[in-house]
């Protein structure tokens, strides 16, 4: 998946300047290969060819001044790399400043790896506009169990999906949840171990039933996606309907993403997915969804998770728990320090269910996720200080988050499923933005 970038060139270029324009396209063709593929350069003022996603300017001259008409009407993302590195060069950024003034959606790199997030998600945001095809297990969402809880979902909603199609042009196909855990218990448990000799999963305390039926679920989902072809992300109402389940679908989410490089969501949340796919395209870190549980909240978190204090520290006023199916959430082995499969925490879910318990490193993380109504992008600067344990809970295992200003994220946080991006990624999710033109909302 790469960007289709059309080079730019003034016809005011001299010889010298048009020698230097030639030597800085072969540079870029050579830094950003993986990322883009460079189209035949155009003269401003000329058509941009069909297909292309975005404009590279190799070269700036005082004729950018002098092109308003010509410049702004390219509606494509403009990107400056101008220096010998592949980045800006300092020495445009009045031109910068004045093609922004005309409107121009101008993004001026300062690194490699910042020009790379911006090809990865302008190539992301045209192969979403093609059609990317997201696969949700559902059946009755919100009927189920604990429906005073789930019935507020915003993600459930027809307008959400409508929506989400429309301004992304992805395609959200769903299947029914209950015939896939129906699928799944046909299946042998001679195939089932069979599919799983090189898995190598650590588990603790699984038994052979219960693991066996977590990897037909796999199975199901892999005979699905296999048969809709070219399946980008995929997800299931795994626990408000969990009684259509013997099992969890952790493991295959796991495996998908290990194998085939399927994006996953949990609970059905179809915004959680599109806002993985979206930030772990473009950013390509360690990325995972959680419960956020802010000490702010009081009894009204603790009651849920079952414990009776959060942990104490200074400064609770900044702090929050991410907990989610009794341990710090579902993330793949290969984003971890550590990664055991263990028996179910959640009343909700059958006996022979699995959960992950994991731990991303401790650190510096973002928080981020696509607002309802898909105009906003929420960004937190944050850390994962320690994981804490309360034994007999909902929250065995769960990360102990600090951020700079509770209160803030008290109001401006847009859900309780947050994504957590290892490092601080701030600057890069402020550039996806501009490319899927959100507000940043950031704390």
């Amino acid at each position: 998946m790469k960007a289709n970038v059309v080079p730019l060139y003034f016809e005011e270029i001299n010889e010298r300047e048009l020698l230097e324009y030639k030597e800085q396209i072969k540079r870029l063709k050579s830094l950003y290969k993986d990322v883009a593929n460079f189209l035949p350069a155009v003269k401003v003022g000329e058509n941009i060819p069909h297909g292309a996603d975005a404009i590279v300017f190799p070269q700036m001259i005082f004729a950018a001044f002098r092109n308003d008409i010509n410049l702004k009407q390219y509606k494509l993302p403009m990107l400056v790399l101008t220096s010998q590195f592949g980045t800006v060069e300092m020495w445009d950024w009045e031109i910068i400043t004045y093609l922004r003034d005309l409107g121009c959606n101008v993004l001026s790199p300062y690194s490699v790896e910042m020009a790379n997030v911006i090809l990865r998600a302008i190539a992301t945001k045209t192969q979403l506009k093609s059609g990317a095809k997201f696969l949700m297990f559902q059946d009755s969402p919100g009927e189920g169990m604990q429906a005073n809880i789930f019935k507020k979902f915003y993600w459930w909603e027809e307008q959400s999906t409508d929506i989400m199609e429309e301004v992304f042009g992805i395609q959200m196909i769903y299947r029914s949840y209950k015939e896939l855990c129906e699928d799944a218990r046909s299946i042998s448990n001679q195939t089932a171990r069979e599919t799983c000799l090189d898995w190598n999963i650590q588990s603790e305390g699984v038994s052979e039933e219960a693991y066996l039926n977590a990897v037909k679920i796999y199975i199901a989902v892999k005979n699905i996606i296999d048969e809709i072809g070219n399946v980008s992300g995929v997800g299931s109402n795994c626990l408000n309907e969990s009684f259509h389940s013997d099992t969890t679908p952790c493991l295959a989410w796991n495996m998908l993403f290990e194998r085939d490089n399927i994006i996953w969501a949990c609970e059905g949340d179809t915004l959680t997915l599109l806002s993985t796919y979206i930030i772990y395209q473009t950013i390509k870190k360690p990325i995972m969804m959680t419960n956020l549980y802010p000490f702010l909240t009081g009894m009204a978190a603790l009651a849920h998770e079952k414990i009776d204090k959060f942990p104490e520290i200074k400064d609770p006023d900044n702090h929050a728990l991410g907990v989610h199916c009794g341990y710090f959430g579902f993330v793949p082995r290969c984003f971890c320090s550590e990664w055991t499969l263990r028996p179910k925490v959640l009343e909700i879910v059958n006996d022979n269910a699995i959960v992950c318990d994991c731990r991303m490193e401790k650190g510096p993380v973002t928080l981020a996720k696509i607002y309802p109504g898909f105009k906003k992008l929420s960004i937190i600067e944050a850390e994962i200080e320690d994981y804490v344990q309360y034994d007999g809970s909902d929250c065995r295992n769960g990360a102990l988050i600090r951020y700079n200003d509770g209160h803030a994220v008290m109001e401006e946080l847009c859900s309780h499923h947050s994504l957590i991006i290892a490092g601080n990624v701030r600057p890069q999710l402020i550039q996806l933005a501009k490319i899927f033109g959100f507000e940043t909302i950031i704390l």
